[in-house]
């Protein structure tokens, strides 16, 4: 789906669908339409005016996924800058957020958590947000209200959305996302997936992540589809959502993924799924690598084209994905730039040939153009108008990228750099293992040497088996020399897997390094 006119705000993007079409289903049976959505949209609008809400203010937004989350994202953002937060969050670290981002107001359900009001800045507006017996939407605010009705439409360079990097290594980041950041990502995943009226997603990722937001919800709204949200994602009864609803794409991290393979695995293989294949279009992967084993088993499972895709924050998410048929799909490889300009550069700021690794770089009206108060983290981001993004990759003759690792992860044994995606790969080929994460642990010679944690279908294999399988398939420096066997593998709350983490769990040492 390719617009003469593409949209530069989010307010464009909502006047693209058929106002009688379903825009957003939620299964306790909420429907609203694009012309219901678009009136919520405006009228909630209204009364973050009437509240005082102005441009340059920010507002935390602190819901679980849900048709009030939505409302409220597009509804701030017409206005002001919308901060969403994750739910989940204990006080200390809304204080943190909401004191980083200067949030004016937050928005929350009426019965919002303690730890949320526990945390709200002194003289912060407290917006509370119901369905009331109509469906609709409203907010609601303590006090008298104290603004204006006067309407002013955002400006694409406008500051729609303000969010933070996840901080592994460092203090978290602020990421601010213009209007023109987000139309311009948001038409990438139409454009790259030709989305359509006729297309339905199914959210299972949070809307507090620029995952969720953009691919699942914001692109199927561009393309005038229906998006699908449940609270929350339950392998339990995906299918039946896919079924029930008409669902032809979804897009989820490898977590998900292999959450819903290893069920059909428990149960016949393909004995959970319905007869859904003749709807069901695609399944997209991103936020994390998807490992070519996992990739070529969802195919052969799920009967459709799996399709990874490689975004980051600070590129309002998409950056590269691997085509629909009859585009080539290359397992391993989050595929060419999709209307993103990708090339490698070395540490001197040169751009490498074809075949050569090196750090992945990007430029696009997708990419922030800095950071928010951090002028040295701009300076180590951006070189000759690329911004660096951190990851190791190569570019092969067709423009596939194909991800090594983030440079700070690659293990560094005795000057030997090793990829952490090569040791999980290999140990994802065995039998037992379902899911492993591999990263460097600290040694007294050779600076770091590869370890791994990994997670068994069934307790038969042990330590020693798993390093012997890697000595058959690596290079005796690329084995690692210890590897843990775990009931379940530190994730973020988007289900990220960030192997500093993950090694300080199991060496006690520090992921700030």
């Amino acid at each position: 789906m390719t617009h003469k006119n593409p949209p530069a705000t989010l307010t464009e993007l909502l006047e693209q669908g058929d106002p009688s079409r379903a825009a957003i289903r939620t299964p306790d049976g909420d429907t609203v339409t694009y012309d219901s959505l678009r009136r919520q949209v405006h009228d909630l609008a209204g009364q973050l005016r009437e509240f005082g809400i102005e441009r340059d203010d920010r507002v935390a937004i602190v819901l679980p996924n849900g048709l009030e989350t939505i409302l409220s994202f597009l509804a701030v953002s017409t206005v002001a800058t919308a901060a969403p937060l994750n739910p989940a969050y204990k006080a200390d670290e809304f204080r943190f957020y909401m004191e980083d981002t200067n949030a004016r107001a937050l928005i929350t359900h009426s019965q919002g958590s303690e730890e949320v009001r526990k945390a709200a800045p002194p003289g912060a507006l407290w917006i509370s947000i119901d369905l009331e017996s109509n469906g609709e939407a409203r907010f609601s605010i303590a006090g008298e209200s104290k603004g204006s009705h006067r309407h002013e439409a955002p400006d694409p360079d406008d500051i729609a959305l303000v969010l933070h990097t996840s901080g592994t290594t460092s203090r978290p980041k602020r990421v601010p996302l213009t209007h023109a950041n987000l139309a311009k990502s948001v038409r990438n995943v139409v454009d790259t997936y030709q989305l359509g009226p006729e297309d339905a997603s199914l959210c299972v990722m949070p809307l507090f992540h620029v995952h969720g937001l953009v691919a699942s919800t914001l692109a199927t709204l561009l393309s005038g589809g229906t998006v699908i949200v449940p609270p929350r994602f339950n392998a339990l009864n995906f299918w039946r959502l896919v079924e029930e609803y008409g669902v032809t794409w979804f897009s989820a991290v490898p977590t998900i993924h292999q959450a819903l393979l290893n069920r059909a695995r428990r149960r016949g293989r393909t004995a959970d799924i319905p007869a859904v294949h003749e709807g069901l279009r695609f399944i997209r992967s991103c936020s994390s690598p998807l490992p070519a084993s996992v990739m070529i088993e969802m195919e052969d499972c799920f009967g459709v084209p799996v399709l990874e895709a490689y975004g980051m924050t600070e590129a309002a998410h998409q950056m590269s994905s691997n085509p629909l048929p009859p585009g080539k799909r290359v397992p391993g490889s989050v595929g060419p730039g999709t209307g993103v300009s990708v090339a490698i550069m070395d540490e001197d700021g040169a751009l490498q040939n074809t075949g050569d690794t090196g750090e992945v770089v990007i430029k696009g009206t997708n990419v922030i153009n800095g950071y928010e108060d951090n002028p040295q983290a701009n300076a180590d981001s951006f070189t000759n108008g690329w911004f660096r993004t951190g990851d190791e990759g190569l570019l092969d003759s067709d423009g596939y990228l194909k991800l090594v690792g983030r440079r700070k992860e690659l293990i560094n044994r005795g000057g030997e750099k090793v990829s952490p995606v090569e040791i999980d790969e290999v140990l994802l080929t065995h039998p037992s293992v379902v899911e492993v994460v591999a990263f460097g642990i600290p040694h007294p010679t050779l600076g770091e040497e590869p370890s791994a944690a990994v997670v068994l279908s069934e307790p038969t294999a042990t330590q020693s088996q798993l390093i012997e399988h890697c000595r058959r398939h690596l290079a005796q420096f690329k084995c690692p020399r210890r590897i843990h066997i775990v009931d379940s593998i530190p994730r973020t709350a988007t289900g990220k897997v960030q192997r500093r983490l993950v090694a300080a769990t199991f060496t006690g040492t520090s992921a700030d390094g």
